[in-house]
Parts: structure tokens; C-alpha cells; sequence
């Protein structure tokens, strides 16, 4: 593809990517008379596209201009720095989450959707999980319009701001940590090339023969050689979801 040649003379365009100013900021005012057909949605959605084929670090400011068949400077006019690249690439992968609120739904129902919309993302995107981890750039128009959604399900049952925070943390935290083992090991069949966990299984049969002979893991030993669930990774997700759930009625009772 061509490149396209930008240049950044316009005091408007200077103006709208003021330093002081977030890239959400000057989304919202935009420079005039944009010269190509360039955007920050366009922008976000090509380093997705890297992000979820070749992982995180793939992503450079002078890989995605060549995907896109732009100058690196041309995206410069839009996206100020890496760190604003990644907040573009996280609210982007959001993009398919979250649903309107439905009349009727409990806070049982809206946490558990949550839940498992966010578990989406990090499936569909693995390295959300990765950039979540390492980062502090998760403070996006949609990440926020989540979290709102998520503290919106206790809102009005007579409970304190502290104690409805607490419980949507708590979920999160019970997500985050879910999926960050999942997409583990999913990440790890890629990178092995196994198509599956029994291929995982059998590259690390040696090792683990010598433990269970051992004798001192029977219990472990039993689950390796009867569990019929091991591979169901959503309904180990779901139990848990649940049981914190029961918990958090249990303790607010709501």
C-alpha cells in the first residue's frame, strides 16, 4: 500500500494534541479537515488485529504505519505515544462488551454476565490479560463504562459506597485470577504448537510419573486418573463464579 504523506502544520491539529490533553480529550475534538481517511478507531482496530497474531511486544509504532501504509509520523498526528497506543488497543477490545441494562436483572445477574464478558475479552485478545498485569493504561471510556456497569448492580441495595466497591473488586479479582492461569495455558499450546492439552499433558508425562510414583501426592494422584472434567474450563469458571457469588450474598445479605 502507498504512504501517505502527513504532515502536522495545521495549528488546529497542534492545538487538539495539546500535551496536556488525553487522547480521549482530543477524540472529542477533533482537528479540521482531516486530510485522509485515517482514525483513531482505524488505528486501534490494525494494532488489535497485530496484538491478537503475533502478541503485545509485536506492536510498534513503526510496524502498525507499515500495516496501515502510512508514515510513522502520520500516526503521530493521532496517537501522541506507545502508552496512548495500548489505551486505544484495550478500549477497542472492549468493544463487544457490556450490554444494556434489562429491567428486572439482579446484581446475581449482572455480575455474572460481567464476569463472563470479561473473561471474552481475555480469550478473544490474550494480551489484555498481559497489559492489564504490567500497565496502568486500563483507564479507558469503555473499561469505565464496565466497572460502572458492575458497580451499578449493588447500587440500592442499602449498602455503603466502600462495601459496593468491595464486591465488584472482588469479582474482578476472582476473574482476573481465573483467566490469567487459562489463558496460561492457552498461550502455551500456542507457543509449543500442541493442539491440545492432552499434547500438554503427554510433553510433561515423565515429569509428573516421577512425582505421582512418589507417593507423597495421592490425593492429586486420584484427580489425574479419574477427574472427567479436566479439560472443562468453563465450568470450572462457572463453580467458582458461583460459590463467590453465594459469598457475597451470604456476607452483604442481598
Amino acid at each position: 500500500m502507498a504512504q501517505v504523506d502527513e504532515k502536522a502544520n495545521d495549528p488546529t491539529d497542534k492545538q487538539a494534541q495539546a500535551p496536556h490533553a488525553s487522547v480521549w480529550e482530543r477524540m472529542e475534538k477533533p482537528a479540521k479537515a482531516p486530510r485522509t481517511t485515517l482514525t483513531h478507531a482505524s488505528i486501534a482496530a490494525a494494532a488489535v488485529e497485530i496484538a491478537d497474531a503475533e502478541g503485545l511486544d509485536a506492536v510498534s509504532m513503526r510496524k502498525l504505519s507499515g500495516h496501515l501504509g502510512v508514515t510513522t509520523m502520520a500516526l503521530y498526528r493521532y496517537v501522541a505515544s506507545k502508552e496512548e497506543l495500548l489505551e486505544l488497543m484495550l478500549d477497542e477490545a472492549y468493544a463487544k462488551h457490556g450490554n444494556p441494562v434489562v429491567p428486572g436483572e439482579t446484581w446475581r445477574d449482572v455480575m455474572r454476565a460481567h464476569a463472563h464478558q470479561i473473561r471474552g475479552v481475555a480469550l478473544r485478545h490474550p494480551w489484555t490479560v498481559e497489559l492489564s498485569a504490567r500497565s496502568v493504561v486500563n483507564i479507558t471510556p469503555r473499561v469505565m463504562a464496565s466497572v460502572e456497569r458492575a458497580l451499578s448492580a449493588f447500587d440500592g441495595l442499602g449498602l455503603d459506597i466502600d462495601t459496593m466497591a468491595d464486591a465488584q473488586y472482588a469479582v474482578m479479582s476472582y476473574v482476573r485470577g481465573a483467566i490469567a492461569d487459562e489463558v496460561g495455558h492457552l498461550e502455551l499450546l500456542k507457543s509449543r504448537q500442541w493442539q491440545s492439552r492432552d499434547d500438554l499433558r503427554e510433553a510433561y508425562a515423565p515429569h509428573m510419573q516421577w512425582l505421582m510414583e512418589s507417593g507423597r501426592y495421592p490425593v492429586y494422584r486420584r484427580y489425574g486418573l479419574h477427574a472427567l472434567r479436566k479439560d472443562d474450563t468453563e465450568g470450572r469458571f462457572e463453580f467458582g463464579l458461583e460459590c463467590l457469588l453465594d459469598g457475597i450474598a451470604a456476607k452483604l445479605g442481598i
